[in-house]
């Protein structure tokens, strides 16, 4: 879409309030399928969860691709939007209970890989259809992406489930033997099957392939009352813990303004001096890769450094990334008839290290960080109230990006950023204790979250 919005604009010749409405909107619509998909994924599993939000991700990407018209074009992003929140929740819930202790950062972190290599594909093919007619050529843009959506709902027959469901479900069997496919030896396969049972409240003498779940465990309406009171109603010190650094992480992920970087790379870049169609789209995809590239390096390092030391040093990267874009605009922005080659250097250069601070920890981190601290009664739904934190902020930044720079100036927006930034940095510095190398249910009974980290 942030390519994109510079052909929509041209072609529906919609004001710039329009366009923040339309890159923006797609995270509030989202909230409708994170928590959706918090019960879905508790109902009929995490497994076929995944293709609901593949079905929205197509139907969305078809509307749009034959949009005729600005509200054609906001229906397809509402459709879309609640497939984000579907797979926003379910794709980390999934991975995370389904892998080991020992590379369960990596293997989570994939998400945030896969996200950040469908922006750039997607960055690659908006250069390429530049080239078409301006009312075919945005349409191709968007509708492309129904292709992937048609992939992703034919992998998941060759999934397993998520082998913690299978325990909340009394399905002891076939959770292990999902387990012994994803566990090194036929001994950690049983020691993790205890643990689980064990989390669910399972006896250890209880065993068989499929037993009766007490009603408290097993599901229905009164136990997601039960789950949402233990969440938010009257939370123990130690969930209240758990929710604050949940919450507090995917706010500040969006608050630290990613989305203004990401989807208005070509109004910043534009804003710093550079000016043709074609050198928006090879900056912002140069923006792509250096994502992707460090996204990478991520994936390799959480589960050998830990996330407390790259999401500190990952924060502490964008705020002074922040400050060197934030002086190139306001340098530039004072010299509106000169080209200041400098300033222009500094505001890309600042971009791409940006992404790369952004990419190689905090961008990852909410994924991994809170699909690993939640117990596993409340994870699906608290993951949920994660994501819905982080789809709202993002909705309000992305929409008051174009207003915010008008009012205060686009280097000023970026001031700001980074203000709140640097105060991110002091919460995860005080409220996020390290979780490398343990198990999710030793994650539930980790003392960290009733003590100071």
């Amino acid at each position: 879409m942030s390519g994109a919005s510079l052909y929509i604009k041209k072609d529906l010749k919609i004001t710039d309030v329009q366009v923040e409405i339309l890159m923006g909107i797609v995270n509030i619509y989202s909230l409708v399928g994170s928590f959706a998909a918090g019960r879905t994924a508790d109902w009929i599993g995490r497994q076929f969860t995944v293709v609901f939000a593949a079905a929205f991700f197509f139907s969305g990407a078809l509307l749009m691709g034959f949009a005729g018209d600005y509200a054609t074009l906001m229906a397809g992003r509402f459709v879309a939007g609640v497939g984000v929140g579907y797979a926003i929740m379910i794709a980390p819930v999934y991975t995370a209970e389904i892998s080991p202790a020992s590379s369960r950062g990596f293997l989570t972190s994939f998400t945030e890989v896969s996200i950040n290599l469908g922006i750039l594909l997607g960055r690659v093919s908006n250069y390429a259809f530049s080239r078409l007619p301006l009312y075919l050529g945005w349409r191709v843009m968007l509708g492309v992406g129904a292709a992937p959506s048609v992939l992703l709902a034919l992998m998941v027959f060759v999934m397993p489930e998520s082998p913690r469901w299978l325990v909340m479900k009394g399905r002891l069997a076939d959770s292990k033997a999902v387990l012994e496919k994803v566990s090194d030896t036929t001994e950690e396969a049983w020691e993790r099957l205890a643990d689980i049972k064990a989390a669910a409240g399972i006896p250890s003498d209880i065993d068989g392939d499929v037993i009766a779940m007490p009603k408290k465990i097993g599901g229905g309406g009164g136990e997601e009352r039960r789950v949402w009171r233990d969440l938010v109603v009257s939370p123990t010190p130690a969930m209240r813990r758990i929710v604050l650094a949940a919450v507090g992480l995917h706010f500040f992920q969006q608050a630290s303004g990613t989305d203004s970087v990401v989807l208005y790379s070509p109004r910043v870049f534009e804003s710093a001096g550079i000016t043709s169609d074609d050198e928006f789209l090879a900056t912002t995809c140069a923006v792509g890769v250096t994502k992707t590239l460090f996204v990478l390096v991520a994936a390799n390092l959480l589960d050998r450094v830990g996330r407390r030391p790259m999401l500190l040093t990952s924060t502490g990267g964008m705020v002074v990334s922040l400050v060197g874009l934030a002086t190139g605009l306001a340098v530039v922005g004072r010299s509106p008839e000169a080209q200041v080659p400098w300033a222009v250097g500094l505001c890309v250069a600042s971009t791409l290290a940006y992404v790369a601070f952004f990419s190689v920890g905090l961008g990852p981190m909410c994924v991994v960080y809170t699909s690993e601290i939640f117990p596993l009664r409340v994870r699906a739904l608290g993951f949920a109230v994660g994501v819905a934190c982080n789809r709202v902020t993002s909705g309000v930044i992305s929409m008051t990006f174009l207003s915010l720079s008008k009012a205060i100036t686009i280097g000023g927006s970026f001031f700001l950023y980074a203000g709140i930034t640097a105060v991110a940095w002091v919460f995860f510095f005080t409220h996020l204790p390290e979780t490398r190398g343990q198990t999710l249910e030793e994650m539930a009974r980790c003392s960290a979250w009733t003590t100071r980290p």
